[in-house]
């Protein structure tokens, strides 16, 4: 997930994505994505398990800007929030 002026990216695992997301763009969750206004959904991968989840959200997170910018160009070069399709 990132702001409005994507200078703030956001990474996390659920497993009810559309749920968590309404619930960042309506700021019930408190802290990080309240602060940096955290809302929109630019990138999110399905995985069977949580544990597999986990994991990749830990390489994610692990990685550099860049390369989060680069998954995101990969399947959604525009930056749409993708939250709406999620419904």
């Amino acid at each position: 997930m990132t702001n409005f002026t994507h200078t703030v990216l956001y990474t996390g695992v659920t497993s009810k994505l559309a749920d968590r997301v309404q619930q960042h763009k309506m700021k019930f969750v408190k802290g990080f994505t309240e602060k940096y206004n955290v809302n929109k959904l630019v990138y999110y991968e399905v995985y069977d398990t949580a544990e597999g989840a986990i994991m990749r959200e830990k390489q994610i997170k692990s990685g550099s800007r860049k390369r989060k910018e680069e998954l995101i160009n990969k399947i959604n070069p525009k930056w749409e929030d993708l939250s709406d399709k999620l419904r």
